[in-house]
């Protein structure tokens, strides 16, 4: 901790500072505890959430992805009188299957580095980490007689890793280089030593039940079922093997895989595995889930007695007419009471613990999901997490036994996971969340400013306040999307208040322009105001095309096409943050040469635009990112605009089958152009914000767009 603190403010400020762990705090309740004054927790992490508890209450300071604040006050604050604070649960979870991919992929160690100090501030206990399970894998199927050959055709490239593991793809973007293998186990040494140095208990994955095709080769009686495909694409890439669970081979692959891992790597006896994640089982008899589920299970306990196996709730969210009453108690049943810890994955949303009697009795864990897809787009369902926690904790007979935050991609939204992190603490909820998002303001931007606590409270009562089921953190603007007549611009707030709070941010300019957060949040903001305007051209476009207004078409889609989109990738450009160049060029950082770096690249690419060969879940992982932007959204929205055109001049109805063909090629020649992007930023953000305000906000108000 002390050296989090060193890394944090610098060896000098640090020194000030007095940082301990005292085991005894946590002597009566075993939960997490820190106390201030001086600095000390139970643990590392509570020593660090300590830590962090004082940076922000006392000292106005805020620890966050896209850059922190940590002006101190001199001398530093005194705590009035001594503050303990315990955690009303054991766990604080961090991280989601999906976020190994969309986020973490290209991770070298410095970024993994500042990525634990974060979640240790943030008093994350519990975490994945599953880097370098390929490396074990390929031990394993090599000592059951796979072919190297064969091993290099089942794993996915590393930007679809998560979904090969979740066994709902084999292949595709494969395959995996050597270097991969040997850089992914030093990295996740490293991330292990330091979780473990905080206090943190890191997940390890253990067998699903999932095999590659060529296992029936060495083993020709070996019972296997053939899944379903998953995503839309076809089996050449999905279609997973799933071994039955009584085959003898089930223990014995089950077994090695887990006997291997933690030779190499040592086990906290927590073990992720997803079975039927977004795949329906072979059967919906309980019987045989009950099975399927017991034999994971046993895999793990041959090897480690005391395994307690975390699993995602979200196949019962995902597939609910699936997983009945006689299903899920199958699935939850099958395992001791209290070796299955289950991440009620949606939380926030569409709780399952209110439907499943409390997980009947299983320790479950009260999940933020959030964000799809690491999509930009400022989302949230404030209130609805602000409550969650406490309401589980009331649940007749609740088995909660933490919160957790589990987005599929991080870098976005901040004000969400600080007001997460928070709760971790916190019996009950917050009181004034407006209150509360006033000091956040202030505290990001080092600073009290009247314009900027009234900007973030109208995003507040807006974009931050969706409620109900509908509500999913999945950008699906238009801006984003493949264009066509039938699009959906409806929205669960009032856009004037984004305008607005885009125009106080603007007014605050001379304050805060110094602040790289506030920089940021202008930006972001700009980026959503932007994308409100997308929304609103796109249906003067629509009108236009229906009503045969050839000369309105015109107006409306050349400024949409060819001004408003063109000046939001100049705005973007200005910030490293939301540069496809930045976001690229860790892809081919992580390779060791060029032929690897351009592997790594089209991986990126297709994870962006494509997801698959033929556009398969197509814009699910959309980025609001300057080039991508230019090259990829701006060119489809032509040709859209074009299509349109030509229709009504030559009075022959718009084909959309027709369209998608087209477009398909240019979104195709995106991912396979070797087009280097820039890496750092070019102009002003608050100029070019300002440039784009002053042409299109009062278009807004005079309702003139």
């Amino acid at each position: 901790v002390q050296a989090l603190l060193a890394r944090l403010l610098g060896p000098r400020p640090a020194a000030d500072f007095s940082v301990s762990v005292e085991r005894s705090l946590a002597a009566e309740s075993g939960l997490d505890t820190y106390r201030l004054v001086r600095v000390a927790g139970s643990t590392g992490v509570a020593a660090a959430a300590g830590l962090h508890r004082y940076l922000r209450d006392f000292c106005g300071c805020h620890v966050a992805w896209s850059g922190s604040q940590l002006r101190l006050p001199r001398p530093l604050p005194a705590v009035p009188e001594e503050l303990t604070e315990a955690t009303p649960n054991r766990y604080r979870y961090y991280q989601n299957v999906c976020t190994q991919s969309y986020s973490f992929v290209w991770w070298d160690w410095a970024r993994w580095e500042r990525e634990i100090d974060w979640m240790a501030l943030n008093g994350i206990n519990l975490a994945l980490a599953w880097s370098g399970q390929e490396a074990i894998w390929q031990r394993v199927y090599l000592a059951l007689g796979l072919t190297q050959s064969e091993i290099d055709e089942y794993f996915t490239g590393p930007a679809f890793l998560a979904w090969g593991r979740m066994g709902n793809l084999h292949s595709w973007g494969g395959p995996l280089p050597r270097s991969w293998h040997l850089k992914q186990l030093y990295l996740q040494h490293r991330i292990l030593d330091r979780m473990r140095s905080f206090g943190m208990i890191p997940v390890l994955p253990a067998f699903a039940g999932h095999v590659p095709k060529a296992v029936t080769r060495v083993f020709p009686q070996v019972n296997v079922t053939q899944m379903g495909s998953w995503g839309h694409f076809n089996c050449s890439y999905s279609c997973s093997f799933l071994l039955a669970p009584g085959d003898p081979m089930f223990p014995i692959i089950g077994s090695l895989f887990l006997r291997e891992l933690t030779t190499e790597f040592g086990t906290d006896h927590i073990y992720g595995a997803d079975t039927f994640n977004e795949m329906q089982p072979p059967s919906s008899e309980p019987s045989y889930l009950a099975a399927a589920t017991a034999a994971v299970y046993e895999a793990m306990i041959t090897v480690d007695p005391d395994a307690v196996w975390l699993l995602q709730g979200w196949l019962f969210q995902h597939q609910p007419q699936f997983w009945g009453p006689a299903q899920v108690g199958a699935v939850l049943g099958a395992v001791p009471r209290g070796h299955l810890l289950v991440l009620d994955l949606f939380a926030e949303t569409q709780p399952v613990y209110i439907r499943t009697a409390s997980f009947q009795g299983q320790p479950f864990i009260w999940c933020m999901l959030h964000n799809f897809g690491g999509n930009h787009g400022l989302f949230g369902t404030l209130e609805t997490v602000n409550q969650g926690p406490a309401a589980a904790r009331l649940f007749p007979n609740s088995t909660m036994v933490g919160t957790g935050m589990a987005p599929e991609g991080i870098g976005q939204n901040e004000v969400v996971y600080a007001l997460m992190a928070e709760l971790g603490w916190r019996k009950d909820p917050v009181p004034d969340l407006g209150a509360w998002v006033a000091s956040f303001a202030a505290r990001r931007y080092g600073g009290i400013h009247q314009d900027a606590e009234t900007a973030w409270r109208l995003l507040l009562r807006s974009v931050y306040n969706c409620s109900g089921e509908s509500c999913s953190g999945h950008n699906r603007s238009p801006l984003v999307k493949r264009p066509s007549l039938q699009m959906n611009t409806t929205v669960w707030y009032n856009r004037s208040d984004v305008f607005e709070a885009w125009r106080l941010l603007l007014a605050t300019t001379p304050a805060l322009a110094a602040s790289p957060a506030f920089r940021y949040d202008l930006l972001d903001v700009t980026r959503q105001a932007a994308q409100e305007l997308v929304s609103f051209y796109y249906g003067e476009v629509r009108t236009a095309y229906l009503n045969k207004e050839l000369v309105h078409l015109l107006r409306a889609g050349g400024v949409l096409a060819y001004e408003l989109l063109p000046a939001l990738d100049e705005v973007l450009a200005s910030d490293s943050r939301f540069l496809l160049g930045s976001w690229l060029e860790q892809a081919r950082v992580a390779a060791v040469s060029e032929a690897e770096a351009h592997f790594f690249e089209q991986n990126s690419r297709y994870q962006l635009t494509l997801w698959g060969p033929v556009g398969n879940i197509l814009d699910y992982a959309n980025k609001q990112l300057a080039g991508l932007v230019s090259d990829y959204y701006t060119p489809r929205w032509q040709l859209f605009v074009g299509a349109l055109v030509e229709s009504l001049v030559q009075d022959v109805p718009f084909q959309q089958r027709q369209f998608d063909e087209n477009v398909f090629q240019l979104e195709q020649a995106f991912v396979l152009n070797t087009r280097r992007y820039p890496t750092q930023p070019k102009g002003d953000t608050v100029d070019l914000a300002k440039r784009l305000f002053l042409k299109y906000y009062p278009r807004w108000v005079a309702g003139s767009l």
